[in-house]
């Protein structure tokens, strides 16, 4: 690059970028970029459009592998993945219609995040509203599986005035009973914890109200515990602070932390609580034990270059995916705390972007800070696939995404949901 130029790679010539002197200059670094970025977004599009789906695997077809498994040459769960892996790159994209039995309720807002309770039955949804501050919903996955690709959309105007910076699943009194919110009304931050059948009431009369609210200083993430050792309990990551919860008793713990905490994640095999800061540190607390001064609680420690924005444990609790604002996404083995796999091409320089994990399929997915969802095999960090989105990359247009085997319940069908803008994709995976 040559300072104040810029090159032209259609004409092969250098142009000099002008000085602004309040003048209206079209030829700025950012906006080269962007009409780069889109046309790559577009010709990608292009190619999804005419299926022209290539393996990224030289040599990988369904055919081979069906071969080389009659032979003997692959293990059965080798086979599996790789069929996964097939399965993947021939995903098509099909626009979803939401519809909601409340007729003034339209898809007028943006999606800022979709997230889908562990049976994949329902999704909960938080949009942006033009006012200010966010509405929820909860969208019920069972009519995907018909032809017309059709779900349906359960809205509570009622808690509007907070944006929401995190939101996770609670299980309380069943499985995904409730919803435990973090988000800043005014000047304080506030935590909440919602009943699921909030949103599903049809009589207003009948609807719950919420199980507890407290002002907190800005959150940042949340967790719920599923383990039986402190059940009951929700975390709440905090600007240098971790606080843990008990919603029955209502006694809280308070961990003080040198950062901010963006990410967390409970174990469910032991009370142990990971969390994520802005400092690049991971590091693990064991709940049951009474917090006390000091950094003499952090059980693991594992270290990152950048802001670790989100942490996933593998379901054996040995291994942990983190990724950081540096655009990393990293393997951690916690017996051994060093980094085994890394996964490449994930784009992040400012953004809490999550990743998620199918440990059945063998697949890891992520959404860049460019707009772009990417697949990479878990095993090997191969990176499988790279999704464009429907529309140009803003900040305000990052995809939300889900990904199950089984959407809409044991019986659901498989593959990548996709929230951008007002809109709702189905990627079918069969």
């Amino acid at each position: 690059e040559l300072p104040g130029f810029y090159y032209d790679s259609e004409k092969n010539r250098y142009f000099r970028l002008l000085p602004g002197h309040n003048n209206y200059n079209p030829l700025t670094k950012e906006s080269i970029q962007f009409k780069a970025m889109e046309c790559k977004r577009l010709r990608l599009l292009e190619e999804e459009e005419k299926q022209k789906k290539k393996t990224t695997r030289a040599g990988l077809n369904s055919s081979m592998l069906l071969q080389k498994r009659q032979l003997g040459l692959l293990s059965s769960t080798s086979y599996c993945r790789l069929v996964h892996e097939l399965k993947v790159n021939c995903m098509q994209r099909r626009k979803i219609e939401i519809h909601s039995p409340d007729s003034s309720v339209g898809g007028t807002d943006n999606f800022k995040i979709i997230v889908a309770d562990v049976a994949c039955e329902r999704i909960f949804t938080v949009n942006d509203v033009e006012h200010g501050g966010c509405k929820y919903g909860i969208i019920n996955l069972s009519g995907l599986g018909k032809e017309s690709l059709t779900v349906e959309m359960y809205d509570n105007l009622y808690f509007t005035n907070r944006k929401v910076n995190s939101v996770c699943w609670a299980s309380l009194t069943h499985p995904d009973s409730h919803l435990c919110l973090m988000g800043i009304a005014e000047t304080p931050g506030c935590a909440s914890l919602l009943p699921a059948s909030l949103f599903s009431s049809t009589n207003p009369g009948d609807r719950p109200g919420m199980l507890c609210s407290f002002k907190i200083s800005t959150a940042w993430s949340c967790a719920w515990c599923l383990n039986p050792q402190a059940d009951n309990c929700f975390s709440t990551g905090l600007t240098r602070r971790v606080l843990v919860t008990n919603v029955v008793t209502g006694h809280r713990q308070t961990f003080g932390t040198s950062s901010d905490v963006l990410a967390q994640q409970f174990a469910t095999q032991t009370p142990m609580l990971y969390n994520g800061c802005r400092s690049g540190e991971i590091f693990s607390i064991d709940v049951r034990q009474r917090s006390r001064k000091g950094q003499s609680w952090k059980a693991v420690r594992l270290f990152h270059d950048s802001a670790v924005t989100s942490i996933r444990l593998l379901e054996a609790e040995h291994y942990l995916v983190a990724a950081d604002m540096a655009g990393k996404i990293k393997l951690w083995d916690l017996r051994t705390a060093k980094c085994v796999k890394q996964y490449k091409g994930h784009h992040n320089e400012y953004a809490v972007l999550p990743v998620h994990v199918n440990e059945e399929e063998g697949l890891l997915i992520a959404v860049g800070q460019d707009c772009y969802t990417r697949i990479w095999s878990l095993q090997d960090a191969h990176l499988l696939r790279t999704i464009p989105s429907p529309y140009p990359s803003s900040k305000d247009a990052i995809p939300s995404v889900v990904f199950s085997s089984r959407l809409g319940g044991s019986r659901g069908v498989p593959g990548l949901l996709m929230a951008v803008k007002q809109d709702l994709y189905h990627f079918s995976y069969n």
